[in-house]
């Protein structure tokens, strides 16, 4: 790609309208210092002081929050909330980042899904610990299920782009059902010209009429089951190839530090390479699919090619697996300064 296409593609970005659809977690860092350690009178076990709590919002946050650092115009968040202190954080977060939320309603009879994540601050050094999960461990009511139909159908006329976040792993337990992609499958038919995607973790091939993506050892277990570590480029085109046919869209699988794969022009697969890094390069590849995500969707949505908008997404994921401790993003001057490098 050239450096001026890359521009024109960027510079389009503060235009864009983008829903994103799926789980909302709240990413809740506890920084503990055992240096302050006390002994509970009641239970004799040691109480941990926390210092410092940090709170992000989390799975489909974490798009939009990408999305947000790449300065997309209008950001829409679409899902549900518990009516408790953890989906007030979650909407406070979301709305300072200049994010619609009009969508992200909270209901009493669920609670908000956090990770809530435990790091000891000590003279040797930081430690995680055992991470605490909060998660709805009921189906996702009909009432809720209904409502999430309704905010997609009402969105898809105003936005350019619908991101589905499809990352739990339990049929019918989020926010993306298998009547929400019903749904999905008939506003895929008829919006023709919006941008409907969807990151499925577990569901890939039950979406219809929408661009889809996963990774290849997600791919390659459709297909191919046993061969997840050890299929090569051709294994996964296949799947690929295959994947498309399913979905009648287009079609990218990332993987890894390899790259993102999708189909060129003629619809043969092809591999766009990762962004290469120093060997030295310090990284923390948490949240990368979702940067990739967040750039291939806005490149999309400005026109691109499958191979720019892959190239995009690996731009995009090369910034943020460089930040350490916490969940990155990038902005557009950070990507277009990566293109130089």
């Amino acid at each position: 790609m050239e450096q001026k296409r890359l521009e024109d593609i960027l510079n389009n970005f503060p235009n864009l309208k983008i829903a994103v659809a799926g789980d909302f977690f709240l990413d809740k860092w506890l920084e503990i210092d055992r240096s302050l350690d006390e002994l509970s009178v009641e239970t004799g076990l040691t109480a941990y002081q926390v210092i410092a709590k940090r709170l992000y919002a989390g799975v489909a946050g974490t798009i939009l929050s990408n999305l947000a650092s790449l300065e997309i115009g209008t950001l829409y968040a679409i899902g549900f909330l518990g009516d408790d202190g953890e989906g007030f954080e979650m909407q406070r977060i979301l709305r300072n980042m200049g994010i619609i939320t009009d969508h992200l309603p909270l209901y009493k009879e669920i609670m908000t899904p956090t990770y809530t994540k435990p790091v000891f601050i000590a003279k040797d050094g930081i430690e995680e610990t055992n991470r605490l999960d909060h998660k709805n461990i009921k189906p996702t009511p009909k009432n809720i299920e209904k409502k999430i139909i309704e905010s997609l159908y009402e969105v898809a006329g105003k936005v350019d782009a619908i991101i589905v976040s499809d990352q739990l792993t339990c049929e019918g337990y989020g926010a993306i059902t298998c009547g929400v992609r019903e749904a999905l499958a008939d506003i895929g038919e008829k919006y023709q010209n919006l941008v409907l995607y969807a990151d499925s973790r577990a569901f890939i091939d039950k979406f219809r009429n929408m661009i889809i993506k996963c990774n290849n050892l997600e791919a390659v277990r459709l297909f191919y089951p046993g061969e997840e570590t050890t299929a090569g480029q051709d294994r996964i085109g296949e799947c690929l190839q295959k994947l498309s046919v399913n979905s009648g869209r287009q079609v990218f699988i990332s993987c890894g530090s390899k790259g993102v794969m999708t189909r060129d022009i003629a619809g043969q697969p092809v591999l766009i390479p990762a962004r290469v890094l120093p060997a030295e390069t310090k990284i923390d590849i948490v949240g990368a699919g979702d940067a990739c995500t967040s750039g291939i969707v806005s490149a999309l949505c400005c026109g691109a090619t499958n191979e720019e908008a892959a190239f995009i997404g690996n731009l995009v994921s090369a910034i943020t697996i460089q930040v350490i401790g916490t969940t990155g993003t990038a902005t557009r001057a950070e990507v277009l300064a990566s293109y130089s490098l």
